[in-house]
């Protein structure tokens, strides 16, 4: 028996395969864009400026200051630029930083996006935008920020060092956990959330051992693309609310703390999503194993850190952690308790692994 669905397909055109970043023009010409801002964070300014040497007159300029979470004053100052400049368009360039900056400005000014990512991500794919303001990070939800074009270049990934790839596909496959057990999830994209972190565990270990396997990174960044697509198709849950609140209230690192957090929120939810849990063991190749526990041990095998005190949270952070948890009603599969969401946060903070009860 297949259960009643709704399923929106969203309009975002994919580009997929190696050497795809020489296309960038093409796309622009598509979308009608004369004159593009090029985003990237600091450390990418070499990459985006031979982007926007690649494209010629169609770049208007390069703005390298993209961050973590996407503070305000961070798009006001890019924001200024696009007045400046008279942007009609934008073209991220790297991680979810540089997204999140692309998605915040077309909030604003509903110019087209052409993302091309370097991570595993996934936020490219969606039309969700987390914004930081006074410490506080606010999620909204709006067709504005979809973007219209994601050209993925798997060259663009074979530098990413390995520490990194290892916690930016596992925050990828944290979309498609959720998606697994999201109250309005649907069979296409279960179907997708199952493959993506099917693709996602077997490259990731492999890519970590040997950076310049372009087959892992192929298949990573092919379930970062899917794991990213369930996202954007579905709601999610305590797992995302729990990074949103530590990473804007604390400014961990947005990868790292979806690594440390996820084994522990999917074993919270695991007794109320005995079906999802069985497709993440069976994704991960744990079938007789426990979906929480297969997580954490591919944390370990990409050398994540797995305690959110090793990422700059103290301790004393518990508790504010699990108010803002609460702060707002949201739907999830298991009712939330602060008593059982402040142990849970417990077990992050110190590291141990992941207790479903």
């Amino acid at each position: 028996m297949i259960d009643p669905f709704v399923y929106t397909a969203l309009p975002c055109r994919v580009v997929f395969g190696s050497g795809t970043l020489a296309r960038l023009g093409d796309e622009l010409d598509r979308l009608g864009v004369k004159r593009a801002l090029v985003l990237c964070t600091p450390l990418q300014r070499d990459l985006a400026e031979r982007a926007a040497r690649g494209v010629g007159s169609r770049a208007a300029g390069v703005f390298a200051g993209a961050v973590m979470h996407t503070p305000v004053d961070v798009t006001e100052r890019a924001l200024a630029e696009v007045h400046a400049k008279g942007v009609d368009g934008l073209v991220a360039l790297g991680g979810g930083s540089t997204t999140g900056l692309g998605k915040a400005l077309a909030l604003r000014t509903d110019l087209p996006q052409l993302v091309v990512p370097t991570t595993y991500a996934g936020s490219e794919m969606t039309p969700i935008l987390g914004e930081t303001k006074d410490g506080v990070k606010t999620t909204t939800r709006s067709p504005k920020v979809l973007p219209e074009v994601v050209l993925y270049d798997v060259d663009l990934t074979l530098s990413l060092p390995p520490a990194l790839s290892g916690t930016s596909g596992i925050n990828a496959i944290a979309h498609a956990v959720e998606a697994l057990y999201a109250q309005d999830r649907n069979p296409i994209t279960s179907l997708m959330a199952e493959e993506g972190i099917r693709a996602l565990a077997g490259a990731l270990p492999a890519l970590v051992r040997a950076p310049g396997d372009r087959d892992a990174r192929e298949r990573a960044l092919y379930g970062a693309w899917l794991c990213g697509t369930c996202l954007g198709a579905v709601g999610m849950a305590l797992h995302h609310k729990l990074c949103h609140a530590l990473g804007g209230s604390f400014d961990l690192p947005h990868a790292e703390t979806h690594t440390v957090v996820l084994p522990h929120a999917t074993a919270f939810n695991a007794p109320a999503a005995p079906s999802a849990m069985a497709a993440i063991a069976r994704a991960l190749g744990r079938a007789d194993a426990d979906a929480a526990a297969g997580l954490y041990a591919l944390a370990g095998e990409v050398g994540a850190a797995r305690a959110l005190k090793d990422l700059g949270m103290p301790g004393a952070g518990i508790d504010r952690a699990a108010d803002l948890a609460l702060a707002s009603p949201y739907w999830n599969p298991r009712p939330l308790e602060r008593a059982a969401i402040r142990e849970l946060l417990a077990r992050a903070w110190a590291g141990e692994p992941p207790q479903t009860n």
